[in-house]
């Protein structure tokens, strides 16, 4: 977070009008600081990187490369912004591969405004936005032995934190739940990544539902 610690955006869209009307809503947030836009994925990488944004909003599709392969970039040069789908009904199709590709969550285009900066603050919290149906989606195209096994390798104090996060908890609530430290909470996070061989806490959180931890 930068000095005035409001959470620090940056805009992805090719429409420049709907990069404005996100501009002039998200810029009455006391807490929300536009610091940054992009009309396409390639300059949303290079403004990610430049501007080390806690949160992108990045549309999906979009001319030259598009938001999943933006993505997918992002997610190879280890930047730490969360990253916020923003999609339409029609698009419905678009959300699987995003959320493989690195996304925190996704909204709708025609999101309330408050609600859209309460998704903000959300996954710049820890949060995963996952809507059940989604959910069930990424679950029904996995391999039915993805993982199978590797839970054995897990601690008991892993296992209770893994099934927080499955609950959508951010590591600062694990820590409280558990009367944990958050760098602890973040070692556990890291363990159970490397031992279940996965990328990120959508990941860690859609497996601990098909294997029955947590939500």
């Amino acid at each position: 977070m930068g000095d005035t610690g409001a959470i620090r955006v940056l805009l992805v869209d090719d429409h420049q009008v709907v990069r404005r009307g996100l501009r002039t809503f998200l810029e009455v947030q006391d807490d929300i600081e536009v610091v940054g836009e992009a009309s396409d994925g390639a300059e949303g990488i290079a403004a990610a990187e430049q501007l080390r944004p806690d949160v992108v909003l990045m549309d999906v599709k979009m001319p030259g490369m598009d938001g999943i392969e933006a993505l997918r970039k992002l997610r190879e040069l280890d930047n730490p912004a969360r990253v916020l789908v923003v999609t339409s009904f029609t698009e419905q199709r678009t959300v699987v591969p995003a959320l493989r590709a690195g996304a925190a969550g996704y909204v709708y285009k025609d999101v309330d405004p408050d609600a859209l900066a309460g998704a903000i603050r959300s996954v710049h919290a820890g949060h995963v936005l996952l809507q059940p149906e989604v959910a069930g989606a990424l679950l029904s195209q996995e391999d039915g032995n993805n993982g199978q096994g590797r839970g054995t390798s897990l601690t008991e104090r892993e296992r209770e934190v893994l099934g927080l996060i499955a609950d959508g908890r951010s590591n600062r609530e694990i820590a409280r739940a558990l009367v944990l430290s958050e760098k602890t909470v973040k070692t556990h996070v890291s363990n159970i990544l490397m031992k279940l061989d996965l990328a990120d806490r959508t990941q860690a959180a859609l497996w601990a539902v098909r294997h029955g931890i947590g939500a």
